[in-house]
C-alpha cells in the first residue's frame, strides 16, 4: 500500500498553468485506462 501511495505522489503534478495540469491528468488517465484494458484482456 505504501508503494502505491508513493507512486501516486510521484505521478502528481501541480503546475501553475492549467493547460499543463489538464494534459498531465489526461496522460495519466489514458495510461490507467490502457493498463485496465490490458489486464482485462489477459483474463
Amino acid at each position: 500500500m505504501n508503494d502505491l501511495l508513493r507512486l501516486a505522489r510521484s505521478l502528481r503534478c501541480d503546475p501553475a498553468d492549467s493547460r499543463q495540469a489538464f494534459v498531465h491528468r489526461l496522460r495519466i488517465g489514458l495510461a490507467v485506462a490502457a493498463l485496465i484494458l490490458i489486464l482485462s484482456l489477459l483474463r
